[in-house]
């Protein structure tokens, strides 16, 4: 058994780690509440501008996506992959890179590049694939102007032909104890039309509809990239503030049995002492 300085030395080194987690699990639980708020209240305008696209898009004839909606032979496909720039944030990140790893696989025989958004995505993939660019400090400051920039980028890449496909891998909020991995194609995108007659009521359209679709696309792109982007932003908080309160748990669990196995302990050396001094006192009176 340890000596009682090894377990006091112990005790001492938990209840420090169990205030660091706990501190860490506050200030998570902060942040969420603010991320929360904004990819709830982001949602519905992208359901929205999704349906208003689809509404426009199912009334016109041919094929009206342009250069956004061109199919091509794959042969160079991009991942797009959302993770955090820290860790301690139990399988948030993990879960995305073995998704990752997954699609990468998946085109085997085709040149699949990464682009990352998060430096703990960026470290781990760049050690077996190849990483063209890394934009973890979008997160120093995740507004809808900086996303739109690489969103641009993105298109750009697509529309020059650098790459025939272009998908988006990242953590989907649900809530602060769930996160969903999801793999969405970003380019080209799929078919708008819809199957089923969508009527657009009695309106006038200024300009034509035709123009309204191909400037409502890349404000698309750039919504479900920044919607993308926020939704890991949540997941990663609502994660770590989990995994925190689970290791704060485990280190008040792990105090208490040093605890006891400190009492444990003490009690034997003192009853140890007190079976010498009587052992003593008998030999004396002997």
């Amino acid at each position: 058994m340890a000596n009682l300085k090894e377990i006091r030395n112990r005790i001492t080194s938990v209840s420090s780690t169990m205030q660091i987690t706990s501190a860490m699990k506050m200030v998570s639980a902060a942040k969420l509440k603010k991320a929360q708020d904004a990819i709830t209240a982001m949602r519905p305008y992208a359901e929205k501008l999704t349906e208003l696209l689809q509404n426009l898009s199912a009334t016109l004839d041919g094929d009206i996506g342009g250069e956004f909606t061109t199919q091509r032979e794959v042969k160079k496909v991009l991942l797009v992959v959302v993770t955090s720039n820290r860790g301690l944030a139990g399988a948030f990140n993990t879960n995305a890179i073995k998704e990752a790893k997954n699609r990468a696989a998946f085109y085997a025989g085709k040149q699949v590049d990464i682009f990352a958004i998060g430096k703990k995505g960026n470290d781990v993939l760049s050690k077996t694939l190849s990483v063209v660019d890394n934009q973890s400090a979008i997160f120093d400051n995740l507004t809808f102007d900086n996303v739109a920039l690489i969103s641009d980028m993105l298109t750009q890449k697509f529309v020059s032909g650098e790459y025939d496909k272009i998908e988006l891998i990242y953590n989907q909020f649900k809530n602060a104890a769930t996160q969903i991995v999801q793999t969405e194609q970003f380019l080209p995108l799929a078919s708008i039309k819809s199957d089923t007659t969508v009527s657009t009521g009695d309106y006038i359209f200024e300009p034509s509809k035709e123009e309204i679709v191909l400037t409502l696309i890349p404000k698309s792109l750039k919504t479900q990239l920044y919607k993308g982007i926020r939704d890991s932003f949540a997941s990663e908080h609502g994660a770590r503030m989990t995994a925190m309160h689970k290791a704060t748990d485990n280190a008040t669990e792990l105090r208490n049995q040093l605890k006891l196995t400190y009492n444990k302990a003490r009690q034997a050396s003192i009853t140890n002492e007190i079976l010498e001094i009587v052992g003593g006192a008998e030999a004396l009176n002997g």
